[in-house]
């Protein structure tokens, strides 16, 4: 959760996964964080979550890719943008091997949207 020095759980899930990806996890965190500045975090699914009255967006580390989780409804809304990506009902896979900026810009648009989104149900 936010503020406090404890460790969170979601410290606790990017230190557990490969090194090699710890740095861009916690940047994910981040850009979603600054996206969702209302939101809380948690561990649910066993992923990195963003919550708001319900779940807004996860994310995970998986084998090859980043899966990030924002539902079907912003799926849809994002599917133009996500023709590169492998994708399903509620989730996109962003493979390590293209990580970068533009996929953060994107993450942090679709995490606001997901805000937005929320704040009008």
């Amino acid at each position: 959760m936010k503020g406090g020095s404890d460790m969170s759980e979601i410290d606790q899930y990017i230190l557990n996964q490969p090194a090699n990806l710890q740095a861009m996890l916690t940047e994910v965190r981040q850009r979603i964080r600054e996206a969702l500045p209302d939101a809380a975090e948690k561990i649910s699914w066993q992923m990195p979550t963003f919550w708001r009255k319900r779940n807004l967006i996860h994310f995970a580390a998986q084998k090859n890719h980043l899966g990030i989780y924002p539902g079907a409804e912003a799926m849809e809304h994002f599917m133009p943008r996500l023709t590169d990506y492998k994708t399903s009902k509620g989730a996109v896979q962003f493979p390590y091997k293209s990580f970068g900026a533009e996929q953060l810009d994107l993450i942090a648009e679709i995490a606001a949207w997901c805000g937005k989104a929320a704040g009008d149900a």
